[in-house]
């Protein structure tokens, strides 16, 4: 029985880490996203001054 309750933190570690990650790749989509927009925006804003 003592060896079953070694498997639940390390599963718990193992979902905080790819949580981590995940939030960490959801950050750097956010960014490249922004950038984007910031490009489109600057285009835009180019375009109209014209």
């Amino acid at each position: 029985m003592n060896g079953m309750f070694g498997i639940f933190p390390v599963l718990g570690l193992l979902i905080y880490l790819v949580m981590i990650g995940l939030g960490i790749y959801c950050m750097v989509l956010f960014i490249r996203l922004a950038k984007r927009g910031i490009e489109a925006l600057d285009i835009y804003i180019h375009d109209k001054r014209r």
